[in-house]
């Protein structure tokens, strides 16, 4: 008997990803839009890492402006982690469908429920069912 997290994971629709683009290219993307020096960009981009970090030892959180909040949190664990909330304008337009082109695998089982999934795993896999 499968697991209903099997046939999840499997039909479920999901981003492919690409490599992740590294500091040089975000760096070098940014200086050919502003006009700043490789350097000095980098410069803000780690002075932005330690003012939230400061923030952070302090309790705090950051908000950025356009890009969204950096809020300090604690695990079970006891370890610190930051939780990044973005910008409602950020994700809006991460959600306008024409300006998204990154392949989305299994698209038709988009709005499907676990259920749903379920059924299609054992459509697909009758020597198998998803146990209930």
């Amino acid at each position: 008997m499968a697991k209903k997290l099997a046939a999840i994971r499997k039909y479920r629709p999901e981003i492919k990803r690409e490599r992740t683009r590294q500091m040089p290219q975000v760096v070098e993307g940014i200086a050919m839009r502003t006009g700043l020096n490789k350097g000095e960009i980098l410069l803000v981009i780690y002075e932005l890492q330690d003012a939230i970090l400061d923030a952070h030892r302090s309790g705090q959180a950051v908000k950025v402006e356009g890009l969204g909040t950096f809020t300090p949190t604690i695990r079970m664990d006891g370890k610190l982690d930051i939780v990044f909330r973005p910008e409602p304008d950020m994700l809006r337009q991460l959600n306008d469908p024409t300006k998204f082109h990154a392949k989305i695998l299994n698209k038709p089982n988009i709005g499907k429920s676990a259920d749903d999934l379920a059924a299609q795993w054992n459509a697909e896999h009758p020597d198998d069912p998803v146990e209930e």
